[in-house]
């Protein structure tokens, strides 16, 4: 008969072994990481990134989730969570722009050479300088492009793996955010920009003389005075 110890018997059958503590990682409830995420948010100057998220929150926390969570807490409220590019922000309900029309800051309207340009890079991104002018018809000076890149429009993006390796231009986040476009494949066609004001009724690039032939005038002079009209 096997032998059995006082200590063996004094044990009680029912005690389990101690797990160790994982409170200090412990995520907290789902409902405080959505106010979390809307917080930080709401008090953000440009969208933020999933990955910029999960930087501030605690740790454990599912920033992803929260997202979905409140984005349909929000749906038909005055303010909306829209995904920007690959970020997130609280943007007002598009129906309700007109209530914001005083608040707003009337800007200068980019010139007609400057709005071509955008638009190449915008539809054709990722392109190079010699495709935007063989789009255009015409040369691209280089204050058009500096301007823009200064307005943090556009961006450069990677170099081609052809001869001479030409740095290509892509749209920003910033340009996304500005039309409230989730992404370039959102971008309007010819007639809600023309509707937008932002095209006429001109003929479009190519169609018209080339330069020395009565085309853009003073297109190949820097500065500013291509890019923004009086």
């Amino acid at each position: 008969m096997a032998d059995t110890s006082e200590t063996d018997l004094d044990t009680p059958e029912t005690e389990a072994p101690k797990r160790p503590r994982d409170t200090l990682f412990e995520a907290p409830p789902m409902a405080e990481q959505e106010r979390m995420v809307e917080a930080i948010l709401f008090a953000a100057a440009e969208p933020v990134s999933v990955a910029e998220l999960t930087a501030r929150m605690p740790h454990g926390c599912d920033p992803a989730e929260a997202l979905v969570h409140l984005r349909k807490r929000y749906e038909g409220r005055g303010v909306r969570v829209v995904k920007v590019g690959d970020a997130w922000a609280i943007r007002t309900a598009p129906d309700l722009g007109f209530l914001m029309q005083k608040e707003t800051v009337e800007t200068r309207k980019l010139s007609r050479a400057a709005i071509e340009t955008l638009a190449i890079i915008a539809y054709h991104q990722p392109v190079t300088r010699a495709e935007i002018e063989e789009i255009r018809g015409v040369t691209v000076s280089r204050g058009t492009v500096d301007q823009l890149l200064e307005m943090e429009w556009i961006r450069f993006g990677r170099r081609r793996m052809t001869p001479g390796r030409p740095v290509t231009f892509v749209v920003t986040q910033l340009f996304l955010d500005h039309f409230g476009l989730e992404s370039a494949r959102d971008l309007p066609g010819l007639k809600e920009l023309r509707s937008a004001g932002l095209l006429d009724n001109r003929p479009p690039p190519g169609t018209g003389p080339r330069l020395g032939e009565g085309g853009d005038e003073d297109e190949d002079m820097e500065g500013q005075s291509e890019l923004f009209e009086d």
